[in-house]
């Protein structure tokens, strides 16, 4: 690695560290320089805004993120399996100490700043990298008719995260029956409820 590179990447990990602690907004350019055990000036050779190294940071986060295998639509396996196993993915990934700092990270500044809101939701992760086509090949099979299969994307993962993913991120408590398996079980079922094609004879 390049002493260049290097430098970067001292820069990106000491503004994780200090984001997560206190948050982007209370973090100076200055701190993140002291941390890096660099000076100001090689701080903004790299980046030239606060909200630049931001970006960088959240990138980098997600880069080391584990997001799990691609799942491709098999005919030969009940639909409803694989779609338990893309839900417990993606339950994994969404209740990860990994994914959980990200948001912390990420939570305040999206509030402020709608372009960074923007290329965040246009940043696919997890099972919404691949989930489109294989509801595509699942629709092709006949086994699932779906209008608007980015809506159902959505609607599927959106339905997780509202279960799993913002309790923990707002440190709700949970209610003891909603367990990961009870809500990856009802949003599978309630996903085919609503477009899983009836078999004939079934």
């Amino acid at each position: 690695m390049k002493l260049s590179e290097k430098k970067r990447l001292q820069i990106i990990q000491a503004a994780e560290q200090l984001f997560s602690e206190n948050g982007a907004q209370q973090t100076s350019m200055d701190l993140v320089a002291q941390t890096a055990e660099v000076s100001k000036r090689t701080v903004y050779n790299h980046f030239d805004s606060k909200e630049a190294l931001l970006y960088a940071v959240i990138e980098n986060m997600l880069n080391l993120v584990e997001q799990g295998h691609t799942l491709v639509y098999t005919p030969q396996t009940c639909i409803r399996s694989q779609l338990m196993d893309i839900a417990a993915a993606e339950a994994q990934l969404l209740t990860s100490d990994a994914f959980l700092r990200i948001a912390r990270v990420a939570f305040l500044e999206l509030l402020q700043n709608p372009d960074m809101a923007a290329h965040l939701n246009n940043t696919k992760v997890g099972c919404m990298r691949y989930l489109e086509e294989f509801l595509t090949a699942a629709q092709d099979d006949g086994v699932i008719s779906v209008e608007d299969i980015t809506f159902a994307v959505k609607q599927f993962v959106f339905q997780l995260k509202s279960f799993i993913f913002y309790p923990r991120l707002y440190g709700f408590a949970l209610e003891p029956h909603m367990t990961q398996d009870f809500v990856i079980k009802q949003t599978v079922e309630t996903f085919l409820a609503r477009y899983q094609v009836a078999q004939s004879g079934a």
